[in-house]
């Protein structure tokens, strides 16, 4: 397959390594340092205690990469309106785009099963309409990965957790295509497992209760995912708003019942989540997906959620108090 990952970051850079190594024709959009490292050195993998070295046709210019099969998106939601201004050109006519990325997604209103309550209004997620006029809805693959990686220097990416390497993909209306079932298969292939998706947003949500938890509350310490197991405090908080959380996502008709933050918690990570990443390196946060969406969710469904909001109020505050890096 003809495939660009738009975004060359841990996660992008870890999918275009392995789809590389399988034998795909793997292209990627990057932009800065990790650009000119990835043309003039390559980029490199180090996952399991292999290494990937794979010579990308990179660019920061999607035009000078062609029209694919398949584009899977990891940049993060706030750079969205960049892959909205230059998908163009990577776009045949039976080009899917997958959206990799954490939190509620721009497109969740879009296919959803009428027996489910209506999203608040998501408008924020995709200012302008930009991205729904630049991808048709017929073109948009959902997904939720599972994986932790770094990139530990420009155009080097670390695969920390050798136990979950996994990417979820489904259409926002839950249908079955030819399209999901060949890129699931070359995933598979690739060794990023891909098992099939009955229900998409169930799988958001699924990995959105501990967005929205763990990872902000490593925002607001600095800590590692192991603070809430290793700190009986932060642990019972943790508790609380994923509770919350659950309730919310329950109000608007997703079964989480599997998740249990109790069991969670001893099982937590040795990992520092990707938006206390970018908060280190002076980048913008994915708050907006990650947390004040989804209490957007809970104040359309009614449901009460103090230790959410409380979070929502010191992360909102502390991404105001910081400079933002040039160019990050």
């Amino acid at each position: 397959m003809r495939i660009c990952v738009f975004g060359l970051g841990a996660i992008g850079g870890h999918l275009a390594a392995r789809l590389t190594a399988d034998g795909h024709q793997v292209s990627a959009v990057a932009r800065g340092e990790t650009l000119a490292h990835v043309k003039a050195e390559g980029l490199v993998l180090r996952s399991r205690g292999e290494i990937y070295d794979p010579h990308l046709n990179v660019s920061d210019n999607p035009a000078d990469l062609g029209p694919q099969d398949a584009i899977i998106s990891t940049v993060k939601t706030t750079a969205l309106p960049s892959l909205a201004a230059g998908i163009r050109p990577l776009l045949g006519p039976d080009t899917t785009v997958v959206f990799a990325q954490n939190g509620i997604p721009w497109w969740y209103a879009d296919g959803i099963a009428p027996t489910r309550p209506q999203p608040p209004d998501l408008s924020r997620l995709d200012p302008g309409g930009a991205l729904a006029a630049a991808v048709a809805s017929e073109r948009v693959i959902g997904a939720v990965i599972h994986s932790s990686n770094t990139m530990v220097e420009p155009g080097v990416v670390l695969h920390e957790n050798d136990v979950r390497n996994t990417l979820l993909i489904g259409r926002p209306d839950d249908r079955s295509s030819a399209a999901v079932d060949g890129l699931r298969s070359a995933l598979n292939s690739a060794g990023i497992d891909s098992p099939p998706v009955a229900d998409i947003r169930q799988a958001i949500w699924d990995k959105l209760l501990v967005n929205m938890t763990v990872s902000i509350i490593c925002l607001i310490t600095g800590q590692r995912a192991t603070v809430v197991r290793d700190d009986d405090q932060i642990g019972a908080l943790f508790v609380r708003a994923a509770r919350e959380g659950m309730a919310v996502a329950s109000a608007h008709g997703i079964d989480v019942s599997r998740f249990e933050p109790e069991a969670f918690r001893p099982k937590a990570p040795d990992h520092m989540p990707s938006i206390r990443q970018d908060y280190d390196r002076g980048r913008p946060l994915e708050l907006e997906t990650m947390l004040l969406a989804p209490v957007a969710f809970a104040r359309a469904a009614g449901v009460d959620t103090p230790t959410l909001d409380a979070l929502a109020a010191i992360a909102v505050r502390q991404d105001l108090d910081r400079p933002l890096q040039p160019n990050a």
